[in-house]
């Protein structure tokens, strides 16, 4: 059977789960019964999907061209985010490299597709962009050890971890503030299954914004890996099936530029990781959405 990613397509609300193959096919997967979401995850839907697909990949639609990608991941329980986990961008905030892992939370609702608009918060001064690699949760964990955290993994996403850096860093409070607006969490085009991701320490990630590179890095560069994210976080609570954890960004962000450059409407934001599909968002205020 072929390699393949998950996608999920459609408007949004609507979304239908879909599979992309290593031919370019991509092929509706409504008739599976189960969208890729928590439950999926949390019932072997990976496992289960693989040999569904050899018996009926020759019967299935194809998703229509120019179908809008949703989040390749359904609204999951869980978007945990590590802050200040690449050596340089650490740097370049003026931030102390962390001992153990800088944790807050993004809301669900900041959620969208890959390519959907991004709406700068009303009266917003300092929105950020932030690739990143994105670990999707395959099965309940408490307090792994070190050899049992990838077990864990289902597989992996590209990630923009928008952030209003004046709510961040200058209202008080916690983080989860200005990194949690509408639209400030595209997730996708692709799910990757972890199978298929042989050293997810060494993938190139990129982000242009208005065709200027910004940020352009590996995550061999950040200071806690993935299996120790993971093993860490077990400890502080249970992770569940859907569960996704964002891995922290590299150099090159708005805020680290002298002086500090942000987002404007009009401006086009584009990112990548290697193997894992790009996006793309344009920036609109606030205002012109109402």
């Amino acid at each position: 059977m072929s390699t393949f990613r998950l996608f999920r397509f459609g408007p949004a609300g609507q979304e239908r789960p879909a599979v992309e193959f290593a031919d370019g096919r991509r092929l509706d997967c409504s008739s599976f019964g189960e969208d890729w979401g928590p439950r999926f995850f949390a019932n072997d839907g990976l496992a289960r999907l693989a040999p569904w697909l050899a018996g009926k990949a020759t019967s299935l639609p194809a998703v229509p061209a120019g179908a809008r990608f949703g989040p390749c991941v359904q609204r999951p329980g869980k978007l945990i985010c590590i802050g200040l986990n690449y050596k340089d961008h650490a740097r370049e905030t003026k931030a102390t490299i962390p001992a153990e892992p800088v944790l807050f939370f993004k809301a669900t609702t900041a959620i969208t597709g890959p390519n959907d608009g991004l709406v700068i918060p009303k009266d917003s001064q300092k929105t950020d962009w932030e690739v990143e690699l994105l670990v999707v949760i395959g099965k309940t964990a408490q307090y792994l050890g070190a050899d049992d955290a990838m077990a864990h993994v289902a597989g992996y996403a590209l990630h923009n971890d928008y952030s209003e850096r004046h709510w961040q860093l200058e209202r008080g409070g916690q983080w989860v503030k200005g990194k949690s607006f509408d639209t400030f969490a595209p997730i996708g085009p692709y799910f990757v299954p972890a199978a298929q991701v042989r050293e997810p320490q060494n993938l190139h990630l990129w982000l242009k914004v208005n065709g200027r590179m910004r940020q352009d890095s590996n995550t061999r560069e950040m200071v806690f890996g993935v299996a120790e994210l993971i093993r860490y976080l077990s400890h502080c609570m249970t992770l569940e099936p859907g569960d996704c954890i964002t891995t922290g960004t590299p150099a090159g962000v708005g805020l680290g530029c002298t002086p500090p450059e942000y987002i404007k409407p009009g401006d086009v934001i584009e990112l990548g990781i290697d193997g894992f599909g790009s996006q793309r968002q344009v920036a609109t205020a606030w205002e012109s959405t109402r």
